[in-house]
């Protein structure tokens, strides 16, 4: 697993079509290529991808992007429920959740998904308090579109170890543990 500060690569790159109003040609879906991340407190994560001309474009936020020609609507709060906490992440492939039916939250609606990676916040204000960490699902709709949800907004199902998928209330970490003092 490698830091990133401010911009990272993609743990393995993604073929995707980019709404052109976000790059200039409205009314048009562009193929592209999804590289790259871009992390700033405060905002949206940005996308790099490099667009068919050879063009490579930074920051796209993640609702420009989709993973069919003829997608549905998709707004910037269906794409993602939290912004970043900060400039330093980190990108990785649970091998665990690597191919397992989910179910996401997106604003107010309840999807299938499959998961691409995770996004792990590093060094920043909300990522030290134990309530506050959280770790950022990159999830593919069904319905061919990125959304951005952090763990608890998030149902994997394994047909060999979960038996029914249930949203609960769990409660959150409080505690921080020390082995030695």
């Amino acid at each position: 697993m490698t830091l990133f500060t401010a911009s990272g690569s993609l743990p393995r790159h993604q073929y995707v079509s980019v709404d052109g109003q976000f790059v200039g040609y409205a009314g048009e879906w562009l193929q592209a290529v999804w590289l790259g991340l871009h992390s700033h407190r405060a905002r949206a994560w940005g996308c790099t991808v490099m667009l068919e001309c050879g063009a490579v474009y930074r920051d796209l936020p993640p609702h420009a992007l989709a993973f069919c020609d003829d997608p549905p609507p998709w707004t910037i709060k269906d794409a993602q429920t939290w912004d970043c906490y900060g400039s330093q992440f980190a990108l990785h492939v649970y091998d665990y959740l690597d191919g397992l039916d989910a179910i996401v939250r997106a604003a107010d609606d309840e999807l299938a998904a499959d998961y691409l990676f995770t996004a792990i916040p590093v060094n920043d204000a909300y990522t030290h308090a134990p309530a506050q960490a959280k770790e950022f699902m990159f999830m593919q709709t069904h319905h061919g579109r990125l959304t951005i949800q952090p763990t608890n907004r998030v149902l994997f199902r394994d047909a060999s170890f979960t038996t029914v998928l249930e949203w609960r209330n769990l409660r959150r970490s409080e505690s921080i543990y020390h082995c030695e003092g």
